[in-house]
């Protein structure tokens, strides 16, 4: 495994989304032994940047985490978020990143996940009721108190992190981003290089479907969060399958599996980038981590630069609402 800077943490270049152990996809919260056997694997192949949410769950995917990492916690870069549960308001998911929220967040993180510290700290959406400033200098309190040892932000867009960022360094921004996903590129990407702030692309692998293991939504539980996303269902997900197979034919000219190759051309976009695919299963997470392993060609690149957008919006109209493009 190689490693890199998020500004001035160093991480994995591959990390570890714990969130679907606990949360969202088909079998979630099913398995809780092979979830942290999965954990376990990661750390031995030296996976460090490992990610999650007081949300996911909500609050069991934290707990889990805390359960996985006794006895390991020196080996991990811990990153949470705050920000979709208002602890003294409405509850899960409405935003609340005033300070008194955090600060409630906060302790209730550090305990579920059974540490003193969380190495990055992230606002798991932009509130708009709650001017960033005011966000950012209560992280930079718990930084200075040091319960905190980074602040990050997840799918804020450019005026955000740069008002943000003034007030308190951030060292990572977390987004969507993959083959299928690649709005970020035009606005935020150029920002984040500038100010020297790391990058965190979640769902590298296309909610599953770049694995090319995804066929049909008969798949899913009704549990499973995929069943009302638009690249789901209809005609989007027919034409998103023929694009994952482009990714298949690609992959088995490279010897390599979907998911290889679509992590390998992540990784290409830069040194300053550190996906975290998500998975419950130690062999899906040997496979991932393996995935750096893999070099792409100048003209494989290119071939996959050039597939056409994933057909179908990324979330659903309410969800769509709390993200910053």
């Amino acid at each position: 495994m190689r490693y890199i800077k998020l500004r001035e943490l160093e991480v994995s270049r591959i990390g570890l989304g714990a969130m679907g152990m606990s949360h969202g996809y088909t079998g979630s919260g099913t398995d809780d032994a092979e979830s942290i056997r999965t954990v376990h694997r990661a750390l031995e192949l030296g996976v460090t940047l490992i990610d999650t949410a007081e949300i996911y769950g909500p609050y069991t995917n934290e707990e889990l985490l805390g359960r996985a990492l006794k006895g390991r916690r020196d080996k991990v870069v811990l990153a949470t978020k705050f920000g979709l549960v208002s602890h003294a308001g409405d509850g899960a998911w409405n935003l609340d990143s005033g300070p008194a929220n955090i600060r409630t967040a906060v302790e209730g993180s550090l305990k579920r996940l059974g540490t003193d510290h969380i190495d990055l700290y992230y606002q798991h959406r932009v509130d708009p009721n709650t001017p960033i400033e005011e966000t950012a200098g209560a992280v930079g309190e718990l930084i200075a108190e040091g319960k905190v040892r980074a602040f990050g932000l997840s799918e804020a867009g450019p005026d955000t992190i740069r008002r943000a960022h003034a007030v308190q360094p951030v060292t990572a921004v977390q987004s969507e981003y993959s083959l299928f996903t690649r709005g970020i590129e035009e606005r935020v990407l150029p920002v984040l290089r500038e100010l020297n702030i790391g990058l965190v692309p979640f769902s590298p692998l296309g909610r599953g479907m770049l694995t090319g293991t995804v066929r049909s939504t008969d798949q899913f539980d009704e549990n499973d969060f995929r069943r009302d996303n638009p690249r789901f269902t209809g005609e989007n997900f027919q034409r998103n399958l023929a694009l994952a197979d482009e990714v298949k034919a690609l992959a088995d000219e490279v010897g390599a599996t979907p998911g290889q190759v679509a992590l390998a051309w992540l990784l290409a976009q830069g040194d300053d980038i550190a996906p975290i695919p998500g998975t419950k299963h130690v062999a899906r997470v040997e496979e991932n981590a393996a995935a750096d392993t893999v070099t792409l060609t100048a003209e494989q690149l290119e071939r996959l630069s050039s597939l056409p957008p994933a057909a179908g919006d990324t979330h659903t109209e309410a969800q769509a609402r709390m993200l910053e493009r």
